[in-house]
């Protein structure tokens, strides 16, 4: 699928939103995710995203009381090959400030794209097309996936 070969051999670092449209199957983005993470299992590149997605992840099994949704989270997240979740340290947390002050974005969005640089991620896959505005890094939203 288009943008998804250019993936290959690289490092992606995953907002929430996609992870929430695979694991979820639903949206106009679920079957450009099922590709993603196909793709990712068969270990044609690397993803990683910080804990601020497992914690977003998780709010509305835990309200639902939904163990199953619960634990497919779980699985991709914490369980599956070629896939990293990362801590937020004290750098990433400075780099997420400095990214605040320059681009005005929200606190969660800057550190999930300061963990991605401070792991040395090629792409940020979101689908947050303000975060499009952040230079450091190449910044792709689900509609790109499906040019």
């Amino acid at each position: 699928m288009g943008r998804i070969d250019e993936f290959v051999g690289k490092n992606i670092a995953v907002d929430t939103a996609p992870v929430i449209y695979y694991i979820e199957d639903t949206g106009p983005y679920a079957d450009a995710m099922d590709q993603f993470f196909n793709r990712l299992a068969a270990g044609e590149y690397k993803a990683s995203t910080s804990v601020i997605t497992l914690l977003e992840v998780l709010v509305q099994p835990f309200r639902q009381q939904d163990d199953s949704l619960e634990a497919a989270y779980r699985d991709i997240l914490v369980n599956a090959e070629n896939f990293s979740v990362f801590p937020i340290t004290s750098e990433i947390a400075e780099s997420a400030a400095r990214l605040r002050a320059n681009y005005n974005i929200r606190t969660p969005d800057a550190l999930q794209v300061a963990t991605a640089l401070a792991t040395n991620s090629d792409i940020f896959l979101t689908n947050d097309k303000q975060l499009k505005k952040v230079a450091e890094i190449t910044v792709l939203t689900l509609p790109d996936l499906l040019k």
